[in-house]
């Protein structure tokens, strides 16, 4: 690119400028959280004839919009809807470091007008942003992103280590940008994934696409946690968004990515034939909870801290040494770590000939302010022993780095890269 094309400072092209500079040369791009509330705090409520703040009777779901911008990326502390795409996109071999800014710049526009029910500027279907549907956009880096940035790179944001129970395929593995996007309509998911991906088609190359579902706005009450394909309520130990307890677990406190956090994406297949051959005490067992309820087999609620020390009329313990729970949290070993738990369903055609009913399972999402310190003492402990390894396999992995947010004016990632 000629010094004519690139301004001393790359925030001052146009945006029609830069639409016109990415398509330049390059092809075409290849194709256990808890369900919180309508939390008002974090949607902004709109007129669904022109737009503006409703104060009267509350909207139809489709006209929900969650503000894009902010201290930190919205997607991780605001409600999970029921539908989820994740993009994982690779960056092409001749874009730069100016290239990736550009890409950041377009992703972060489109991503803005989007979340606010309005087109892409380059929408060829308009009418199709109109209904948001809480919609948000959250983006990831991986460390291809920062080494073509020329940026340190964390030392967490590597690939995870080999656990024993993995049977990692290449096809749902790492990436150099991540894109999640959720909304409580899977139409809306659709339209912004396709116009964040033409955005991105002179840059980069999708590297995988995982689709996930929770349970439809309005089939349950607001702050029901919600149910993996196993049957179980997945995520109830989870921080609360908007208390400190929640900032400790989710927001890295200092360095380049202060007020953002780090992410963790594996893809889960659970077998479900095979837990069907399994009776409702066993499956129980192998959790450590009530299916029903959800609640510790030591007894209570969903919410009631779990008793480790009871024991059975036969001296046995009430949560066994094997159960997911009790390694989840570290009882025997005197730990306890936390992680924000927001994953979602998948279910997809088995394959042709294979003789199974279903291919299912979980893409497992977390977040949290020490990679090392959180997440990898409880995945060492599930490797270890976990009787739930029995019907489920880790089949993708990835780590992404999630820079804070971002105000109006600058792009998503901008106090990282720049």
């Amino acid at each position: 690119m000629t010094g004519q094309d690139s301004p001393a400072d790359p925030r001052r092209w146009g945006r029609r400028h830069l639409l016109r500079a990415g398509s330049v040369g390059v092809g075409a791009l290849g194709v256990g959280a808890a369900s919180v509330g309508l939390d008002r705090s974090l949607r902004e409520d709109r007129n669904p004839a022109d737009g503006r703040s409703a104060t009267g009777p509350s909207p139809l779901l489709g006209e929900v919009t969650v503000p894009f911008h902010g201290e930190h990326q919205a997607g991780i502390g605001t409600p999970a809807p029921a539908s989820a795409t994740f993009l994982a996109l690779d960056l092409r071999e001749e874009v730069d470091r100016e290239g990736v800014l550009r890409l950041l710049r377009l992703l972060t526009d489109d991503a803005s007008r989007l979340t606010r029910g309005q087109p892409a500027l380059a929408d060829t279907e308009p009418e199709m942003a109109a209904q948001p549907a809480s919609l948000t956009i959250t983006a990831g880096f991986g460390p291809g992103l920062m080494e073509r940035t020329e940026r340190p790179v964390p030392d967490w944001l590597a690939p995870l280590p080999a656990f024993g129970i993995d049977e990692l395929e290449e096809q749902w593995n790492d990436g150099d940008l991540l894109l999640q996007i959720a909304a409580e309509d899977p139409l809306t998911v659709s339209h912004a994934a396709r116009m964040l991906l033409k955005d991105a088609r002179a840059y980069a190359r999708l590297r995988w696409l995982q689709r996930g579902f929770r349970r439809s706005p309005g089939t349950q009450a607001p702050g029901t946690t919600m149910r993996n394909l196993f049957g179980q309520l997945d995520g109830s130990a989870n921080a609360q968004p908007g208390t400190e307890h929640f900032d400790r677990v989710v927001w890295i406190p200092d360095g380049p990515f202060a007020g953002g956090t780090s992410m963790v994406l594996r893809r889960i297949r659970m077998d479900l034939d095979r837990w069907d051959e399994v009776d409702r005490s066993a499956r129980e067992q192998s959790t450590g909870t009530r299916l029903d309820t959800g609640a510790p087999l030591s007894g209570g609620t969903e919410r009631t801290p779990a008793d480790f020390s009871l024991t059975s009329a036969y001296g046995f313990p009430l949560i066994g040494e094997f159960s997911h729970m009790r390694r989840a949290r570290g009882v025997d070993d005197g730990e306890h770590q936390e992680i924000l738990r927001r994953p979602y369903n998948y279910d997809i055609a088995p394959p042709p000939g294979s003789g199974a009913i279903s291919e299912a399972g979980q893409i497992f999402v977390s977040f949290q302010a020490d990679l090392p310190g959180q997440f990898l003492p409880i995945q060492r402990r599930l490797d270890e022993l976990d009787l739930l390894n029995e019907w489920t396999t880790p089949i993708g992995s990835a780590v992404f780095a999630i820079p804070p947010g971002c105000a109006e004016g600058e792009f998503l990632g901008q106090s990282v890269l720049e």
